[in-house]
């Protein structure tokens, strides 16, 4: 048996051990394993075993894959979830679940499945190579989606510092040119008429600092609040992207190195899978098919109100963390606060008809205008305080705006032939697709912002694109008579509805085929304008064209 020495570092919630060397009495970290010994020692010890054992192998920390399993990740693989003390005994069919005898007691006396696992370890596949393999790939995209997140803070920091100092400079601008123009105006000027101007002039520069202090400083406070909770919730994006790395590169070591323990190997399977499924999700690479609960009677919530002097044509859908719902009324030119029973709250009346809606930080939401009559073009940032409706600042665009999406600090705007991407301030960064062939409506991004969806209505095509604009997949959807809207959940599913043939659908995620129908007009469905998935309530919530929205629960 080999002398496995370990020294302990923190991992999550548990205490995961380092070896360390065998031999020495600093307690050293090991950095070799010899075979024909069964010890480990530090750099200054295996120089003394290299010199007496000149025949042994010694295998560094990149041949880990030789190296035995520690008693500690052994026992970290057996310990249940829940009951910390306990060892796994049991999986439970019906939830997918491993459980101790605890659980199986407390929470799966009811269930139809039950089995002892020294009764499945010669019916259930482990695969453990495969899942080396998987985990490995895994890894690296946790890795990359680290990178990622860390350069879209410095991108958020960088907009709001650059938006600081062109505020201030433009500040500076207008009154230099005022202090120019009194200047001029000034010369030749005496007595009671000089006076005149210098007091003139005192007003006019007060009144230029004082509108900077109202409006321009306003609208820095408002980005400066935005970049802070959009960093914040990167970084605790980040901080799960850490846990998950490291819990998957303790899991890719074990798989390597497990032996021939047949329990060992299905539990240590099961739990790889489940991890691995963890990272997906986070990767936004769930491969959940939505189910609706048709047991579950779906609901129809009106969302007309007294002012609204025509039919509700919901256009776009969004969900705050607190399960609060907003709404686009296109038809009634305003944008609707919905409480957790879907009822309105509020409203705010927009100036031109607002065709879409996108979450930006936990409390706001920026709106996508867009009027031909008018010829108004333009994002509305809106605040959720207290139950109501804030307009914030709005930025000015040079073009159609038809569909709106957002990801850590980076707005997606479609017109109806080019996709654009833009700062939070409004500056445009660069054109990402132009479509040559049909009209382009509707946008949405994955969540890790590695994928943007477009859909065109009238022929009707999901497209899907790389980050860089490149065109992955076209999906033709003949299914949905009219394309009229896209959300992709926070897992990475994606829904499309059709307005003409009262359907909305789930679309894999590479955007090339059909997973699944979720709800049709035998459903209720009708005229479906728009569609979005609550986490808080795992329902997808669909915006119709005649005064409500419907509610479908889903596992």
């Amino acid at each position: 048996m080999a002398d496995l020495s370990t020294s302990s570092h923190f991992k999550g919630s548990d205490e995961v051990k380092d070896f360390i060397c065998s031999s020495c009495k600093e307690q050293a970290h090991a950095d070799f394993y010899c075979k024909t010994c069964l010890k480990l020692y530090c750099g200054k010890c295996i120089q003394l075993h290299d010199k007496w054992f000149k025949k042994h192998s010694a295998y560094g920390r990149n041949d880990m894959k030789e190296w035995p399993v520690s008693k500690e990740l052994e026992e970290l693989i057996l310990k249940c979830e829940v009951h910390r003390d306990d060892r796994i005994e049991m999986l439970c069919d019906d939830h997918s679940q491993l459980c101790c005898t605890k659980c199986a007691f407390n929470d799966h006396s009811q269930c139809s499945k039950v089995t002892p696992i020294n009764e499945l370890t010669n019916t259930q596949p482990t695969d453990l190579q495969g899942l080396s393999v998987e985990l490995k790939t895994v890894l690296g995209e946790i890795k990359s989606l680290h990178i990622s997140q860390e350069a879209s803070v410095e991108s958020l920091q960088k907009t709001y510092k650059e938006h600081r100092e062109v505020m201030i400079e433009q500040m500076c601008g207008n009154l230099n040119t005022y202090i120019d123009e009194c200047d001029n105006n000034s010369v030749g000027t005496s007595g009671g008429n000089k006076q005149y101007l210098k007091e003139e002039m005192c007003r006019s520069v007060l009144s230029i600092v004082n509108e900077f202090d109202n409006i321009t400083a306003k609208e820095l406070n408002e980005m400066r609040d935005e970049v802070i909770s959009i960093k914040g919730s990167v970084t605790s994006s980040m901080h799960k992207c850490n846990s998950l790395h490291n819990d998957l590169s303790h899991f890719h070591e074990f798989v390597q190195k497990i032996g021939d323990n047949k329990e060992l190997c299905l539990i240590a399977s099961i739990k790889c899978k489940h991890i691995i499924q963890q990272a997906l999700t986070l990767l936004g690479k769930s491969s959940k098919v939505f189910n609706v609960q048709r047991h579950t009677r779906h609901t129809r919530h009106n969302v007309r109100i007294p002012s609204d002097k025509y039919v509700c044509y919901i256009n776009g859908i969004c969900v705050l963390p607190d399960g609060q719902v907003l709404v686009v009324d296109w038809r009634n030119k305003n944008v609707k606060l919905l409480n957790q029973q879907y009822q309105v709250v509020s409203h705010w009346d927009v100036n031109a008809r607002p065709v879409d809606i996108c979450l930006i930080t936990p409390s706001e939401v920026a709106v996508a205008v867009n009027d031909h009559d008018s010829k108004i073009h333009e994002v509305q940032f809106i605040t959720v305080n207290q139950g109501k409706l804030v307009p914030g600042r709005k930025f000015q665009l040079q073009h159609e705006c038809r569909g709106i999406d957002h990801h850590q600090g980076v707005l997606f705007v479609i017109s109806s032939v080019e996709l654009y991407k833009y700062t939070l301030n409004g500056k445009q960064v660069c054109s990402l697709y132009r479509s040559f062939e049909y009209t382009v409506d509707r946008c949405a991004v994955s969540p890790t912002g590695d994928r943007l969806y477009i859909i065109s209505h009238y022929q009707p095509k999901l497209l899907t694109l790389a980050r860089d604009g490149t065109l992955l997949a076209t999906y033709s959807v003949p299914a949905l008579e009219y394309l009229r809207s896209l959300h992709v959940t926070p897992a990475g599913q994606v829904l499309v509805c059709g307005l003409l043939s009262d359907t909305v659908l789930q679309v894999d995620r590479e955007g090339q085929s059909k997973l699944t129908t979720l709800a049709t007009w035998e459903d209720g469905v009708v005229w479906p304008r728009s569609v979005c998935y609550s986490s808080t309530t795992s329902s997808i919530i669909v915006g119709q064209q005649y005064d409500n929205i419907r509610v479908f629960r889903v596992e």
